[in-house]
């Protein structure tokens, strides 16, 4: 048998449920490869700054072999 007294406890069951439940969260989703992206963009920048550095050393090194053989100085490449 079916009694009213277990409709209202099975509604306040239901009710105790929906409360404990939290909200289902609103806005988009969160993107599983996002931490990937933004290791990728952080290595790549990284390594924009590792060869702009390069660059600039190779620049000086240029340099200074000039300037060794513009006052007759012996070179790195030349010293035994």
């Amino acid at each position: 048998m079916l009694y009213l007294s277990h409709l209202s406890t099975w509604r306040q069951q239901i009710t105790a449920l929906d409360a404990a439940t939290p909200d289902p969260k609103r806005g988009r989703k969160p993107d599983p490869k996002r931490e990937e992206t933004l290791r990728i963009e952080k290595l790549e920048g990284e390594l924009a700054r590792a060869r702009k550095r390069l660059q600039q050393a190779e620049v000086v090194i240029d340099a200074q072999k000039k300037l060794c053989a513009l006052l007759g100085l012996p070179s790195c490449v030349e010293q035994p």
